[in-house]
């Protein structure tokens, strides 16, 4: 399993047939923060309590009955090269700061799909995510709970009855839970709306980061939108907060795409098919360029200005283009210059085959 799923692109939050609205939200997740009672938070372990959790969490997993559970597989990071944990972040199966650590302590419980992961002694110690394709995050937080709930049979977790599950950042003790969405939102930004959307999804209590999460950038127009709070909130309460946001953002989205149609349709016309053409001829690509050009394609699939791409071959595409999956693919290290020739070379086969098949 570890080989397909770090020598393969795929991941199953890209087969946006299986999602809701999946031409606007490419994927939905929910992570639970859980720690062991009587154990140091990660950053804080020693070796040898390192040790002692890893041990006592391989028993709570080998002694669960939970099918789900018995289907993962368990990497820890001292096997890992830093290019497969690289793979594992370009997957967003782990995060970025998750992705810099090699001990024997540190690791990642996944599926074959990767549709559900727990990362090891990232922030917490557990760190239980269920992604799916589209806007699923009702489905999303029924998995992860039952992931949850069967490791808590098996482990004694830290857990306050006033305060809920404790954990290593004070703002996700409660629920623990974050619920996000990865949305594509490019006629917000063609027409302006960007930071009149922000301040109101603050003003929420969400907030809104770049494609890896807090720290990283936007890019493609990608947003990931989540919720800020987890104290005084039940699980529910969250997911039906950041769902009913999400459904209108998508509704506004489709209206001003439709405007844009009405009111700019050979700009955009041009814009779609200078971008197509431009990613299926160029030599040399960098990484940014790319992600928005191909958010200007996945605009024309969606607006049917562009017939034979598939919105998972676009998916697809913000994995393979990353740097980690262009070395393992070209089977050596690569220099910046070398990763954006190569990259050129890798969204023209796999545009041109679209269109081909």
């Amino acid at each position: 399993m570890s080989a397909d799923l770090l020598n393969n692109n795929y991941v199953y939050w890209m087969d946006a047939k299986n999602g809701k609205n999946s031409d606007i939200v490419i994927s939905s997740r929910v992570r639970l923060a859980r720690n062991l009672n009587k154990l140091p938070f990660p950053h804080l372990l020693s070796p040898e309590k390192g040790d002692q959790f890893i041990k006592t969490f391989k028993e709570a997993w080998r002694q669960s009955s939970n099918q789900d559970l018995q289907k993962m597989t368990l990497l820890t990071f001292n096997q890992l090269s830093n290019l497969d944990r690289q793979i594992l972040m370009e997957k967003h199966l782990i995060s970025p700061d998750h992705a810099k650590n090699s001990t024997a302590y540190s690791g990642v419980l996944v599926n074959d799909e990767g549709s559900l992961a727990i990362m090891i002694n990232e922030e917490d110690h557990l760190r239980i995510q269920c992604f799916l394709p589209g806007l699923q995050l009702s489905e999303s937080l029924a998995r992860a709970q039952q992931i949850d709930d069967a490791l808590e049979e098996q482990l004694s977790l830290a857990f306050d009855e006033r305060r809920g599950y404790l954990t290593a950042c004070p703002t996700n003790t409660g629920t623990g839970m974050r619920a996000s969405v990865m949305i594509h939102l490019p006629a917000f930004v063609i027409s302006g709306q960007l930071n009149y959307l922000f301040q109101n999804i603050s003003q929420l209590g969400m907030t809104v980061r770049g494609l890896y999460g807090e720290g990283t950038e936007v890019i493609g127009n990608l947003f990931q939108i989540s919720n800020q709070i987890t104290l005084g909130q039940t699980e529910e309460d969250i997911r039906g907060k950041l769902a009913s946001i999400t459904e209108q953002i998508v509704e506004q989205e489709r209206m001003m795409r439709r405007k844009l149609e009405a009111d700019m349709k050979y700009q955009l016309e041009d814009k779609v098919g200078r971008a197509y053409g431009i990613l299926t001829n160029a030599r040399v690509i960098t990484s940014n360029e790319a992600m928005n050009l191909l958010s200007d394609v996945r605009l024309g699939v969606d607006l049917g200005i562009i017939k034979d791409i598939s919105t998972f071959a676009l998916n697809e595409l913000i994995v393979a283009i990353r740097p980690a999956h262009l070395q393992r693919k070209a089977g050596t290290e690569m220099e910046a210059f070398e990763r954006d020739i190569k990259r050129a070379g890798v969204i023209k086969e796999k545009l041109i085959k679209q269109m081909q098949d």
